[in-house]
């Protein structure tokens, strides 16, 4: 039976705005209160989406979320109609405002963490919501997040749903960012690899001391463990702190890795020399051949990767067995990284050619290529079983950058977060949305 990768986009929302609402990430920090283009943004995912289709690599979309979050916001004591919460909270907690109308679900690497049947014990696609609850505006995106891959991955006879881990700081769980999977064939067996920042309860595992941990070793051992992982089908690996003190604060902006390759930063890891090994041991024993690839920092500097996002990129795996490295168009622009690549390329080795796409509003931001995808890997029956409306065609394609056209603004600005107008504008438009990838009913005005 034939097996696929599929990449679900996640599909950057109208409110799409440069809050600076990440502490930790250099880009979204660096690039607070600019004025952002929506429909620019949403349009360059879309752009990327269909580039890949027309490449033959499978496709999906995944929805973003209804912003402004008017309930978080009721929750936290503001009152009234829609319209006067919003006011109210522009008023008295502009920076609440702001942070309830965050477009960063586009980046549904932090969606989910997910693991393939081959890798589970009751032979099911398992999914876990990300709880993300190191920063407030995505800590409110699980429940909209659960109702959405529900929809997307339906059937229960192949696919399993787990509510986020517990929102506290001992269970942060930041998604696919810190997790990938090694394998010789999508279908087979593999080794699921975990990175976390820190640990909860061993005083053993160093911390950063400038920016936070955002994943603990805690969390990716509960998720392994509802997902119904062996020992011998996980690696768990620590994050070097000093990295993420340098504004790596998810391992996917350090790393990234597909089929038996890890494409890495030398400084990308502590005690990497142990990990290289368990995870090439454990590899073999699944009858694959682990290809590890390090980046030196005498070529990149971890400043460059960051600024860059070269691991940012996806690592896509061609019918010929070779490898094609999709990376965001920073990448071309700094000098360093682009040499680097160059010479990666025509080295004869396992990663053949780079390929660049424009995505700066959602680089910006702060997210790149991988930020913008969930992997999931699929058997020929769970892909039919997926629902239909969300796998990306030239039609559907046509359908979604038209829809784009009609409901996103071409400009958005602090100031323009306070207008009420903006949220019916968004519910509009999302409901719109749910017809097309026949989604149904998976938004709360939708829903109450």
């Amino acid at each position: 039976m034939k097996s696929y990768e599929v990449n679900f986009d996640g599909l950057v929302g109208p409110t799409h705005n440069y809050g600076g609402l990440s502490y930790g990430n250099v880009a979204s920090q660096s690039n607070s209160q600019q004025s952002s283009n929506p429909k620019e943004a949403a349009l360059q995912g879309l752009a990327k989406m269909k580039a890949l289709m027309d490449m033959g690599f499978q496709q999906g979309v995944l929805a973003p979320q209804e912003r402004p979050d008017v309930a978080a916001l009721r929750r936290l004591g503001f009152a009234g109609s829609d319209a006067q919460v919003i006011q109210r909270a522009a008023k008295e907690a502009m920076p609440l405002l702001v942070a309830s109308c965050s477009a960063s679900s586009m980046w549904v690497a932090n969606a989910a963490t997910v693991s393939p049947s081959a890798d589970t014990a009751d032979g099911r696609v398992h999914f876990t919501a990300a709880n993300l609850n190191c920063k407030y505006h995505r800590s409110i995106e699980h429940p909209t997040t659960s109702r959405v891959l529900g929809a997307m991955f339906a059937d229960q006879q192949h696919f399993a749903h787990h509510a986020a881990l517990p929102a506290v700081a001992q269970f942060g769980d930041e998604g696919a960012a810190n997790h990938t999977r090694f394998c010789r064939a999508y279908g087979e067996a593999g080794v699921e690899f975990f990175v976390f920042g820190r640990s909860a309860f061993d005083s053993r595992y160093p911390s950063p001391q400038k920016y936070p941990a955002r994943q603990t070793l805690e969390a990716s051992r509960a998720v392994a463990r509802l997902h119904g992982l062996s020992e011998e089908g996980v690696v768990y690996a620590q994050q070097n702190p000093a990295v993420i003190d340098q504004g790596v604060f998810h391992n996917d902006v350090i790393a990234v890795g597909n089929g038996e390759v890890l494409f890495y930063h030398e400084d990308a890891f502590l005690d990497t020399d142990r990990m290289l090994a368990e995870l090439s041991n454990k590899i073999a024993k699944v009858g694959g051949k682990f290809q590890p690839v390090c980046v030196p920092r005498s070529a990149v500097t971890v400043d460059d990767a960051v600024r860059s996002y070269l691991f940012n990129s996806q690592l896509l795996s061609r019918a010929d067995g070779s490898m094609l490295l999709i990376v965001p168009e920073e990448c071309r622009g700094n000098e360093r990284v682009w040499n680097y690549l160059q010479g990666l390329t025509g080295s004869g080795g396992v990663i053949r050619e780079v390929k660049v796409f424009d995505l700066k509003q959602s680089m910006q931001n702060g997210g790149g290529p991988a930020c913008l995808r969930l992997r999931v890997a699929l058997n020929e029956t769970e892909l039919a079983a997926v629902n239909p409306g969300v796998i990306m065609t030239a039609p559907l394609y046509e359908s979604l950058t038209q829809w784009v056209e009609r409901h996103y603004r071409d400009r958005m600005t602090e100031n323009d977060l306070a207008d009420p107008q903006l949220l019916l504008e968004c519910r509009s438009a999302l409901d719109e949305l749910t017809q097309i990838l026949k989604l149904g009913a998976v938004y709360p005005f939708q829903i109450n």
